[in-house]
């Protein structure tokens, strides 16, 4: 893992400095006020799994440094150059490296989450999945803002925005991201339809009114209840463009400070387990070793690793 500084700048009151994790280009955003325990956040970018951001920090990151979180905002590889599964290992070595910044950079205990927007959620739902069936590393959250779920595409909500249609942008980006026959039934890649949903982190589900992927976002929300995981769901008011529109912004549409209330609320939710006072399987050296046994080379492939049943 490198970290590559700049001079800092400024997103809200967070340092934004560009690094490299797990040999993928990122961007840490990270305020000096915050407690040590403060949680850490892998946060995946919106864009159909095709583009990233224009913008130096997505508008999700600043939200999520803004609600009180170390955010580590991916430039996971695209498709269709990376198909899946290669984003979602990209993503998953990355969340597995930050155990070992984490490590070095704090002295006490902190949750670990993931997070993401439309395409990114997708990732950050399967990155749930992929962290529980590999035992590493633990999760204390998931949080999907309007996360693609279902590469079908059929909903109501979808039919009713008029932009699931074959040729549409997400349409587009389902078709370039699942390149190999039998990708779109894999749970990984559409977690909607897998079958063994027990043992996930606890999530956050993200929409908003009038919401193209309210449907699927709901439905996931409910087949994740129905296997014992602990579940929020927020609705954002309003009629921004969402999630589209939380890419490329700059400044704050109004939906904003309600997101960012939002997270503060959840990182308030899952604080207790983490604010025990450090002892010394917690020290940044304590840390750092069971980061490195983390990241120990992996003698395997995708093709050789089963998937989860179904």
């Amino acid at each position: 893992m490198k970290l590559h500084h700049e001079i800092p700048t400024h997103a809200g009151a967070a340092e934004l400095t560009s690094i490299q994790i797990a040999g993928t280009n990122a961007k840490l955003l990270r305020r000096p006020d915050l407690a040590d325990h403060a949680p850490w956040v892998l946060h995946l970018h919106g864009g159909a799994y095709v583009s990233r951001p224009a913008v130096q920090s997505p508008l999700i990151a600043r939200l999520l440094a803004a609600a009180g979180a170390n955010v580590v905002s991916l430039h996971y590889p695209l498709a269709p150059q990376h198909p899946f599964p290669q984003p979602l290992e990209a993503a998953h070595e990355a969340l597995c490296a930050m155990q070992a910044l984490r490590g070095r950079l704090t002295d006490r205990p902190s949750p670990l989450l993931v997070a993401g927007e439309e395409a990114g959620g997708n990732l950050s739902a399967g990155l749930a999945l992929l962290a529980r069936d590999r035992g590493r590393p633990a999760l204390a959250a998931q949080i999907l803002l309007s996360p693609l779920l279902d590469p079908h595409m059929a909903t109501a909500s979808l039919r009713a925005a008029h932009v699931g249609h074959a040729g549409s942008r997400l349409a587009e980006g389902w078709r370039q991201y699942l390149a190999r026959s039998g990708d779109a039934m894999h749970p990984y890649a559409a977690p909607l339809h897998s079958q063994r949903l027990g043992g996930l982190a606890p999530a956050l589900i993200v929409t908003r009114q009038g919401d193209p992927l309210r449907d699927e976002a709901h439905a996931y929300a409910d087949r994740l209840r129905n296997a014992g995981v602990r579940v929020h769901e927020h609705a954002l008011l309003g009629d921004a463009a969402w999630p589209d529109g939380a890419a490329d912004i700059a400044a704050d549409p109004a939906w904003a400070t309600p997101l960012r209330q939002v997270f503060e609320q959840f990182f308030e939710h899952i604080a207790p387990a983490w604010a025990a006072p450090a002892s010394p399987a917690a020290t940044p050296a304590a840390a750092t070793r069971r980061a490195a046994g983390a990241l120990a080379p992996r003698a395997h492939a995708w093709p050789s690793v089963p998937p989860p049943s179904r």
